[in-house]
């Protein structure tokens, strides 16, 4: 059984249930109960009450080719979402979220200690969002290095945009702002631009600090 962060889960040997937590090592858990106490237990001492159902990610490839506007068509704009589980702000949810008018396909992979890890591999369907990760925030000093590589596909007739590469570590001061809506999740949270463009250099602002 493969049990990951936020999901609900019950004791086998006691009358008792919560939610995930942390993940402590490959055999133990930390369930927090409806008092908001965290008891570490063998995950093999609790059992699944609400699973996710799965995702699709098979890559469709035999819908017809859509006939989109230049001005409809919307290039920039994949994101990484972030936002507390609805049942305990411990635990944050890490979403990839794609306002463009592409099909992403996406491979993540975490770094800690030179150690990698393969998180998730599928697709993002245009204007949608998948979670692709999970940790509890009480650790964010300890968090892993991300590495998100993101393709660009459409069936319209645009031209697909250059692989997108992040690779850094999430950090507090990330997320030192006040959240905002997160239109696609229908929930507050942080958002960080994975495709955003360096504003250019103004000269003229350059010649009158120089000045």
């Amino acid at each position: 059984m493969q049990i990951k962060l936020g999901d609900f889960v019950r004791f086998v040997d006691e009358n008792l249930e919560g939610y995930v937590t942390r993940i402590i090592d490959k055999d133990t858990i930390g369930v927090t109960d409806v008092n908001d106490f965290e008891i570490p237990v063998q995950a093999s001492k609790v059992t699944l009450v609400h699973g996710e159902i799965p995702d699709d990610n098979a890559v469709v490839s035999n819908r017809p080719a859509s006939v989109i506007p230049e001005a409809e068509f919307i290039k920039d704009g994949v994101y990484l979402g972030l936002v507390s589980d609805q049942h305990t702000t411990s635990v944050a949810h890490f979403h990839l979220v794609n306002e463009t008018s592409y099909d992403l396909l996406v491979a993540f992979t975490t770094e800690k200690g030179e150690h990698f890890k393969g998180e998730f591999a599928g697709t993002v369907s245009r204007h949608s969002t998948k979670k692709i990760y999970s940790a509890n925030m009480t650790d964010i000093q300890i968090w892993p290095k991300f590495r998100i590589e993101v393709l660009f596909h459409t069936l319209a007739d645009f031209e697909p945009k250059a692989a997108l590469l992040f690779n850094q570590a999430i950090k507090g001061k990330d997320l030192s702002v006040a959240k905002q809506e997160i239109a696609l999740l229908k929930n507050k949270g942080w958002l960080i631009q994975l495709d955003s463009k360096e504003a250019p250099l103004d000269l003229s602002k350059l010649r009158d600090i120089f000045k």
